[in-house]
């Protein structure tokens, strides 16, 4: 009788454990970005740019004033 106790009690510990490293598993890590970052593709040489990084200019976006200065001349 008591190697079945001992045993219903391992089993229990182990259930117990599994199912609370499951659920830490769901979790969202907490770095995680929680929206995606609008992108843009330059209109000289079309890397893609965050838009807030990017320069707005007469002819689209660049990625810098060099390839805006080029562009529009």
């Amino acid at each position: 009788m008591k190697y079945v106790l001992l045993l219903l009690l391992a089993l229990l510990i182990v259930w117990q454990w599994r199912t609370h490293r499951s659920a830490k598993d769901r979790e969202p890590p907490v770095d995680a970005p929680h929206k995606p970052i609008d992108m843009l593709a330059c209109s000289h040489c079309g890397i893609h740019i965050a838009a807030h990084e990017a320069r707005q200019g007469a002819s689209g976006v660049y990625c810098s004033a060099a390839h805006q200065r080029l562009h529009e001349a």
